[in-house]
């Protein structure tokens, strides 16, 4: 549903390129991607109908009441519906609505926690308002979901981690974080051309993100989603800003690296055996093994292994030697 909803243009927004769609879908269209996901085989009962692009709760009320009617008919089957909006458009009236169609999780476009990035980013809304969201949707028994970005006009890493430690105080069940990236058409890619906006680095983008990730990974807080979904729109309209398809390896990657080398230099340089998990193999070792050459700069000569019990991030430091792992 993009764009639909919002009563603001964001100085970084053109959903339409972000989602590679202007069309705005009908009764038929949701009832027609929900009986795809079903011939498809879809765990129902596992499964979420969504709506994304847009502000749900701030569209045409009669509209959105004609959407979730599309789903009455398959909500016993699902597990439930899920939907994302903006934080000063949740109230006591559209969340008794909601709850009655069988909304079981709302994500807020909270994207950041400083009053003043909000406002240079023409948000429209105030840290507050997330705030007072968030605890209305929890108090109807409804999943909470946050939404962060960062490298925004007027922010910094540093009030990027504060935006990140604001969400955390707000126990919410889930979370995306999405890397600001310029696009055409956009007040923002006016900024830039001005030299009034300078997007992070990549490096910068990666370590803020690694270092928010670990935040969120020691709050057991499931961030269910790192970086913008792939599409060729996104690429062939995007101007300025990191973008990678695999944006969140990359960051899990350097999240692991921190952590190693917290441990690791606890030791004398030397040479050293890592053990982590099969499934978590690539990324200690790191894209083009990024993480052993890092490793080798600070004097420690690593040789990963893998097994079979440890979990994604666990890790054991053995001396080269050592072979009783």
């Amino acid at each position: 549903m993009p764009h639909n909803g919002c009563p603001h243009q964001c100085v970084f927004c053109n959903q339409r390129n972000i989602t590679g769609h202007s069309y705005q879908p009908t009764q038929d269209d949701v009832v027609s991607a929900i009986e795809t996901a079903i011939k498809s085989g879809v765990d129902k009962k596992n499964t979420e109908i969504a709506f994304f692009g847009g502000s749900f709760t701030a569209i045409d009320r009669g509209y959105m009441v004609s959407l979730l009617n599309a789903t009455k008919q398959y909500i016993n089957d699902f597990y439930g519906i899920r939907l994302s909006t903006r934080p000063d458009a949740i109230d006591d009236e559209v969340l008794t609505l909601l709850k009655s169609y069988g909304v079981t999780s709302i994500e807020l476009g909270a994207q950041s926690m400083c009053d003043d990035v909000l406002s240079l980013n023409e948000r429209g809304h105030s840290a507050t308002d997330v705030v007072n969201a968030s605890n209305l949707i929890k108090k109807y028994n409804i999943s909470l979901g946050l939404q962060m970005m960062i490298g925004l006009y007027g922010s910094t890493p540093e009030k990027d981690i504060e935006t990140a430690e604001e969400l955390i105080s707000l126990s919410p069940d889930t979370v995306r974080i999405y890397p600001t990236i310029t696009m055409k058409d956009t007040l923002l890619e006016k900024y830039y051309n001005d030299k009034k906006y300078v997007p992070y680095s990549k490096e910068t983008t990666i370590n803020t993100c690694a270092k928010i990730l670990k935040m969120f990974y020691d709050k057991k807080i499931n961030v269910i989603r790192v970086g913008l979904h792939y599409s060729d729109e996104l690429v062939s309209t995007s101007v300025a800003g990191f973008y990678h398809p695999a944006f969140r390896e990359l960051c899990e990657s350097k999240m692991f690296l921190d952590m190693l080398v917290n441990e690791i230099k606890k030791y004398p340089q030397g040479e050293f055996s890592v053990i982590v998990g099969n499934k978590f193999i690539s990324k200690a070792i790191g894209q083009k093994k990024a993480n052993i050459k890092v490793l080798k700069e600070l004097g420690y000569i690593v040789t990963f292994k893998q097994s079979d019990t440890l979990k994604d991030f666990q890790f054991i430091i053995k001396e080269r030697g050592d072979l009783c792992y």
